[in-house]
């Protein structure tokens, strides 16, 4: 496990030391960036659904790429079927997945007043985790955080809808997320709404429609159980108490401030959800989507409470102790340590 708590000090170390002020290209910082995208496409047998991805890859080999197109989660199938027609491995999938997912990490970061602190609170659970776990939902959080840092500097309903799109592509319940940041835009409350109920109605159409009763049957009808979803949805339900308790200190933008306002909601819904469906794994896997909530809040929650360097140690900390427990006592910890490097 000793890498992953590299990675976790380089971004602490920079975290440590890093000072609010203007943007600048920070290439130290894009580094980090390389090296998150190296750790999730070079490992070999890490994370819980190794597994089903070779089965995938396998069966992007066995089909046409008219069929890769038409499968689920297309993109996902056409770029498998893409590295295979030109003599990849499975691998490439992975590194071209973790360069798109650690560009919008990155991305969102740049948004952020200290963009070293909003990757170091990302480490423990969306890039260890989630990005080495779930690659299809880690690639669609990936554009979407480049869709809300795009949304955030143009205020583009539109732009922010070709990122939704892109992003359902290799994950189709990325749609969901897409009324968290249109809803109370500030645009107009009437046409905000009018707009994302449109456009979340086509995507749904599009990508959740024929899938709904076999999601249904799968995770709500069978009662799926994910250990550990009450811990990781009530990580999203901290930064959204925070939130509300702090959020004229904060120093969001408007704009900001009504998206992270619908993110810590949906934070709310999802705990309340885990008492009312019978399945946590479905209430788990949606929450992911709300995780980008934590990045803005905990990367600023202190502020108008405790002094720059008492808040930023103690973010630090909270993030080591979240990486430590989750290696240390998760129960699918085994199938992250020890970390292995693909075999060439």
């Amino acid at each position: 496990m000793l890498i992953y708590w590299v990675l976790f000090a380089y971004f602490a170390a920079g975290a440590s030391i890093e000072r609010p002020e203007p943007r600048r290209s920070d290439p130290a910082l894009w580094f980090g960036g390389l090296l998150i995208a190296l750790l999730i496409g070079l490992r070999y047998q890490v994370g819980a659904d190794w597994r089903p991805y070779v089965d995938m890859w396998q069966l992007a080999g066995r089909i046409s790429f008219s069929q890769a197109a038409t499968l689920s989660d297309p993109g996902y199938f056409v770029l498998n079927w893409v590295v295979q027609s030109l003599g990849g491995d499975l691998w490439i999938v992975n590194l071209v997945c973790g360069s798109i997912f650690a560009f919008g990490v990155i991305r969102f970061a740049r948004t952020q007043e200290r963009p070293w602190l909003t990757v170091l609170v990302a480490v423990p659970y969306l890039i260890i985790v989630v990005a080495m776990g779930y690659t299809r939902q880690s690639v669609a959080i990936g554009i979407i955080l480049a869709g809300l840092a795009s949304y955030f500097k143009h205020r583009s309903l539109l732009k922010l809808a070709a990122y939704f799109l892109v992003a359902s592509l290799f994950h189709k319940t990325a749609v969901i997320a897409f009324p968290l940041i249109c809803i109370g835009s500030g645009r107009g409350v009437f046409l905000s709404a009018l707009f994302a109920s449109a456009i979340t109605y086509a995507m749904y159409a599009y990508f959740l429609s024929s899938s709904v009763d076999r999601l249904v049957s799968n995770y709500i009808g069978l009662a799926y159980a994910a250990q550990g979803a009450a811990i990781r949805v009530a990580m999203s339900v901290l930064p959204a108490i925070l939130f509300f308790l702090n959020r004229q200190n904060l120093g969001f933008s408007d704009v900001q401030r009504s998206v992270w306002r619908n993110f810590a909601v949906a934070a709310f819904a999802a705990l309340a959800l885990l008492f009312v469906l019978p399945s946590s794994a479905v209430v788990d896997r949606i929450a992911l989507y709300v995780i980008p909530l934590q990045l803005a809040v905990l990367s600023r929650a202190w502020k108008g409470r405790l002094t720059d360097g008492l808040g930023v140690a103690a973010i630090i900390a909270y993030s080591a102790l979240i990486l430590f427990a989750w290696l240390n006592f998760a129960i699918h910890a085994r199938f992250w340590v020890p970390y292995q490097f693909w075999q060439f």
